[in-house]
């Protein structure tokens, strides 16, 4: 007589990257770190170091949404290069993704633009192959005040050519305010073609030099996010929890290394 609604779907052309960013309750925009390429490309120009990241998410204790990636970013003067690799699944259903991005700075404008390959094996149909193409930039109209948008997949791919399913084409606006130098104040809006829009909201806080707590909440599904970040000057780990009551917890952890 009864029933709810859950959702329970992870895609890597559409998912958040690092557990900062899932601490901050999956917000995408503003970041300037490892997964700047897979979040907003845009951002990845304000990046002064050459970075690599490694992160692994573990999603409701079902193996076949988990997701483990490697990104890198070689900082260079004239503008930042970006490789990311991602890998998600288990034996029934699997999605690996490779991508590319250059990101440049001119005056208060940062923009990038990307290119991935998508490969998507699902048992008894065998194998799909997609290039996407994604553009993103961050504005900083203010020393306090950033404003930036992302848009994956603007090429509108299909899982394969032989598929009539297109891969989600994904429209994220952000702005991020900061108050204080130890306040981040996040708030964004992401929509999908065929679903709801979804609405988030972080707020990250610098405890100490070393020590960065977070948490944020988002919309479609409910789900609160809990953070912390431990932070030197070449070396960074950061973790996050997320608590939806319909699905259970997800667990996502990263790390970083500067030179």
């Amino acid at each position: 007589m009864f029933f709810s609604k859950s959702v329970a779907q992870s895609d890597l052309s559409t998912q958040a990257y690092g557990a900062k960013s899932h601490g901050l309750g999956t917000v995408k925009i503003f970041h300037q770190d490892a997964w700047s390429l897979a979040n907003n490309v845009g951002a990845m120009a304000r990046i002064q170091t050459t970075v690599i990241g490694i992160a692994l998410d573990q999603r409701y204790g079902i193996q076949e949404l988990s997701t483990s990636s490697i990104a890198v970013v070689l900082h260079n003067p004239i503008g930042n290069l970006g490789f990311s690799i991602s890998k998600q699944g288990g034996e029934s259903y699997q999605q690996q993704r490779l991508g590319i991005g250059l990101a440049a700075s001119k005056g208060i404008m940062h923009v990038g633009a990307k290119a991935e390959w998508l490969q998507t094996y699902i048992e008894g149909f065998g194998t799909g192959n997609a290039l996407l193409f994604s553009f993103g930039w961050l504005a900083e109209l203010h020393p306090k005040f950033f404003f930036g948008a992302h848009l994956t997949n603007l090429n509108q791919a299909n899982l394969s050519k032989e598929s009539p399913l297109k891969i989600p084409m994904l429209l994220t606006v952000g702005t991020t305010y900061l108050p204080t130098k130890n306040l981040e104040l996040h708030s964004e809006v992401e929509k999908e073609v065929q679903s709801p829009p979804i609405f988030k909201v972080g707020l990250q806080y610098q405890l100490e030099s070393w020590i960065f707590l977070r948490t944020g909440l988002h919309s479609y599904p409910t789900a609160l996010y809990f953070g912390v970040g431990l932070q030197t000057k070449n070396f960074g780990l950061d973790y996050a929890l997320g608590q939806s009551s319909p699905l259970g917890n997800t667990h996502h952890l990263s790390l970083h290394l500067k030179r």
